[in-house]
């Protein structure tokens, strides 16, 4: 088995740390990575792309030769990573003798850690691993009239400084994903489109989460993509406060108009990613 680090730094420096890592040849484009990886250890494409202050996305297509184990230095700026695996599975664990815990084809999870503690990855050779993450930054979060990254925070980072949720398959989030890789669009308008897919695909999961916590009590979710429809009313079950999130990223999305998106001005975001 190759025993692979990933160090913590900006974007850039991940990315960099990637190349050293995996081998290959790293392009940037308009705030938009690519490593396209051919060496000895795995084959395939690494690719991310930030957006301002608010996420960080990153997509990994890569088959490896032989078992491999990427551990990911933990991040100062305790991030909460919403993943999505298209094909095969992903392993992770807390610490090279945790728990391992599988993500399968079609799967979605959710992952935080604010503790000294790496998070390590599991890849099986010769198998497709497709995996996508987006990353969300709670360590500056300050709960103000309402701060979608604070409320993450406050449901995603626990007590013990560790996190993972794995839930079943979402169709809706497999879509959005299929939408993700056909927007053939170049800079901004490419920019701003997978802003939205990827909020959308945020809204799905939070959503999924709520759900899945509260299934005893046999709530009803629509996991409609344009509108998340209603909630069966049970007494004594306050919906609003487990939602506000979703509802707060709709709210965001409806009111901000099409001359607004193509005015906006873009600004370099040295978010450190862990996992």
């Amino acid at each position: 088995m190759k025993k692979l680090y990933l160090n913590n730094g900006g974007f850039e420096a991940v990315f960099d740390n990637l190349k050293e890592s995996f081998g290959g040849e790293l392009q940037i484009t308009f705030n938009e990575y690519k490593l396209r990886v051919n060496s000895r250890w795995a084959k395939g494409e690494i690719t991310g792309i930030r957006f301002e202050k608010e996420m960080t996305y990153l997509n990994f297509d890569l088959t490896f030769n032989q078992d491999v184990t990427l551990s990911v230095e933990a991040n100062p700026f305790a991030p909460v990573f919403f993943a999505y695996c298209e094909k095969g599975n992903l392993g992770h664990s807390f610490g090279a003798n945790g728990e391992i815990k599988n993500l399968k084809n079609g799967q979605s999870g959710i992952m935080s850690n604010s503790t000294a503690i790496n998070s390590v990855l599991y890849f099986e050779s010769h198998k497709q691993i497709q995996f996508s993450l987006i990353a969300i930054p709670t360590l500056a979060a300050e709960k103000t009239d309402f701060d979608f990254a604070s409320e993450v925070k406050k449901r995603f980072i626990s007590e013990s400084g560790n996190y993972l949720y794995i839930g079943s398959e979402n169709h809706e989030i497999e879509e959005k994903f299929e939408e993700l890789k056909a927007i053939p669009q170049q800079g901004t308008v490419r920019y701003l489109l997978m802003n939205d897919i990827l909020k959308e695909v945020l809204e799905l999961e939070i959503a999924q989460h709520s759900y899945n916590y509260l299934n005893s009590f046999d709530p009803l979710v629509n996991f409609a993509v344009k509108q998340m429809g209603e909630i069966k009313k049970i007494s004594n079950l306050n919906f609003s406060e487990i939602i506000a999130p979703v509802l707060f990223f709709k709210k965001s999305l409806q009111s901000r108009s099409l001359k607004a998106k193509y005015h906006l001005e873009l600004e370099p975001y040295n978010q450190k990613l862990a996992s």
